[in-house]
């Protein structure tokens, strides 16, 4: 399967090892990655607020980008991204007078979008293109005993009508699926759906501080080895900020934060290292215990 792939700007800046866990797990799943290297930021909750139609703009031309390639579809792997271009695309297709005026700012670049175009998070990639039975058949190490939390973040579950979340799609429920296909156990615990806090991040840092370290917090309360998430900003909120989230709540937290691609790649067989573990600010290594082995590779 070949996908234009949209990786986003926080995977190339502060998240490095989720593009680089990526580029590893796609040959495995017989992936073939063609990145749009052109491709500007979405725009998600900065250059929206203050100009829609720029945001929009950008967006179009990622989405002309993606179009002038042979891939069967476009794959994102942040679900601010996903949740942000989603809004952005039903405003494009709904408005042919709208998209015609964004598409003269691409002109000059002999750009231009056409309505037609799917856009998946890697999320939905594995469950509705691959297959969970099919990933399941690729599992080399079977993540047996861990305990893992899943984090969605908010763009990627709300709105459900405009995210086509519905009993034929039901996308909520996708990261629990992968979960379980990857053989580990699915924990259940208050935030699995709430806001991890970066949003507000630089308006009021104790709350988001606060929101985060509760999270984690209840995760670690209903005995999870770790969090997975499809959002890197999600990622930077949980992992990067936690040592001044526990100081917020007053707790010890310790929760390991992983990205999607790399709980997918330690259940293919790939080495802590080959996924960037060791770029954690809460490093695996301190709960995994069922390949302690081999995370201990990667520290």
């Amino acid at each position: 399967m070949r996908v234009a792939y949209w990786p986003g700007c926080v995977s190339r800046g502060f998240t490095p090892e989720l593009h680089g866990s990526m580029a590893k797990v796609a040959p495995l799943l017989d992936i073939e990655l063609i990145e749009l290297d052109r491709a500007a930021c979405c725009g998600a909750g900065v250059i929206a607020e203050h100009n829609q139609e720029l945001a929009d703009t950008l967006n179009a031309r990622t989405f002309a980008l993606a179009q002038q390639t042979d891939g069967e579809l476009m794959m994102n792997i942040c679900s601010t991204c996903q949740g942000a271009q989603t809004e952005c695309q039903q405003r494009l297709d709904a408005n042919d007078a709208y998209r015609d005026h964004v598409n003269a700012t691409l002109a000059g670049e002999d750009l231009r979008y056409e309505r037609g175009l799917t856009n998946k998070n890697f999320l939905w990639l594995l469950v509705e293109e691959i297959g969970l039975a099919a990933l399941q058949a690729k599992v080399a190490r079977p993540l047996s005993n861990l305990r893992v939390g899943p984090f969605y973040g908010c763009y990627i579950v709300r709105p459900m009508d405009q995210l086509a979340i519905d009993d034929e799609h039901p996308r909520h429920r996708y990261l629990q699926w992968v979960i379980e296909a990857l053989g580990g156990t699915v924990v259940d615990y208050a935030g699995v759906y709430k806001c991890c806090g970066f949003p507000i991040i630089t308006m009021n840092r104790d709350a988001s501080l606060r929101q985060a370290g509760r999270h984690l917090g209840d995760a670690l309360d209903a005995d999870a080895d770790c969090l997975v998430t499809p959002c890197p900003l999600c990622h930077l909120n949980l992992d990067l900020q936690q040592p001044l989230a526990e100081r917020v709540v007053g707790r010890k937290l310790g929760m390991p934060v992983l990205h999607l691609p790399q709980l997918v790649g330690l259940a293919l067989g790939l080495e802590p290292r080959q996924l960037g573990m060791s770029k954690h600010i809460v490093r695996p290594a301190s709960v995994i215990d069922w390949a302690t082995a081999v995370i201990g590779a990667s520290t």
